[in-house]
């Protein structure tokens, strides 16, 4: 998808997670091509995001509950995870996790259990109804970033005017 750079002086930046929030400190302006090229990677998130609603909201889950499932069957090396590590996974406050998952367990799509090696921490796993909904709607999202290759191609940053090679 993304094009490596030959430029054996360019630089790859931070992580996103080094950056602060709010460090609104640009290193170099950006072009008008720039500001084109983050306009379509933006507006080919938003399709794919609309997308994603729309279809896991016609299986009668929300967008939400949706990532709740996806973030339980591809959490790293085993098949729960904590109500802490989930909310992480979707970046929610603790509490956010505990309401959303109390209405996937209303729906059968999951279930709770107390974690044996700490009383304090409770592991979400999924049901088979749960499994069983995930992949269908995961195969569908499968197959629409499939369609959508091109548009997630990240942008090529071009030189502003004037700026040194």
């Amino acid at each position: 998808m993304a094009e490596e750079s030959t430029d054996p002086g360019a630089t790859t930046p931070p992580p996103s997670s080094t950056r602060r929030r709010g460090d609104d400190t640009a290193t170099e302006p950006l072009t008008k091509a720039d500001f084109e090229a983050l306009a379509r990677f933006r507006f080919a998130i938003r399709r794919y995001l609309r997308f994603s609603e729309e279809v896991v909201r016609g299986h009668d889950v929300t967008p939400q509950q949706y990532q709740l499932l996806l973030a339980l069957k591809g959490f790293p090396g085993r098949e729960w995870a904590t109500i802490r590590e989930l909310a992480e996974r979707l970046q929610l406050r603790h509490h956010s996790v505990v309401e959303l998952v109390s209405r996937a367990q209303g729906q059968d799509l999951v279930r709770r259990a107390a974690d044996p090696d700490d009383g304090r921490a409770v592991r979400v796993t999924l049901t088979d109804e749960g499994d069983e909904l995930l992949a269908r709607l995961a195969a569908l999202h499968r197959d629409e970033l499939r369609r959508m290759d091109s548009a997630f191609t990240l942008p090529a940053w071009h030189d502003a005017p004037g700026a040194a090679p």
